[in-house]
């Protein structure tokens, strides 16, 4: 692969009680595991800045298909939720479900686009094979 761009981050501190920043700055913020997880919740973690990059990501690759295919979109969006849980061997392992809306579009129409996207997606390729990724387009 020909790099076009990289992302520089530091983890600093006790990894998911801790924090991190880019090097650009953009990003500085505390990490704090989740009150679900025992802790204290007082802080972004891992789990929300993947589903804040992979649903920013996968709604451009959105757009970028519909551009290819001729079709204006407004007002779409892309949620991502993102989910940790045991893998059943002592290690930990994620799973995602992107939720796709696209209004004024037939169902079948927005699916084939979210299917577009998710196959030239970055994330959704770097995932492929390794997690599960759910697709949905939902029709509100």
């Amino acid at each position: 692969m020909e790099p076009l761009y990289t992302a520089e981050a530091l983890a600093t501190g006790e990894g998911r009680n801790g924090h991190t920043a880019t090097s650009d700055g953009r990003i500085d913020l505390d990490l704090a595991i989740p009150k679900e997880l025992g802790g204290s919740g007082n802080g972004a973690n891992p789990e929300q800045l993947f589903a804040a990059g992979y649903a920013a990501c996968f709604h451009s690759a959105l757009q970028t298909v519909a551009r290819s295919e001729k079709i204006k979109l407004t007002d779409t969006s892309v949620g991502a939720r993102v989910s940790i849980g045991s893998t059943g061997n002592g290690g930990f392992g994620l799973a995602v479900e992107l939720e796709v809306t696209i209004p004024d579009m037939p169902h079948e129409q927005a699916q084939k686009l979210a299917d577009a996207a998710h196959r030239v997606c970055p994330y959704s390729n770097a995932t492929r094979g390794n997690i599960d990724v759910t697709v949905t387009v939902s029709d509100d």
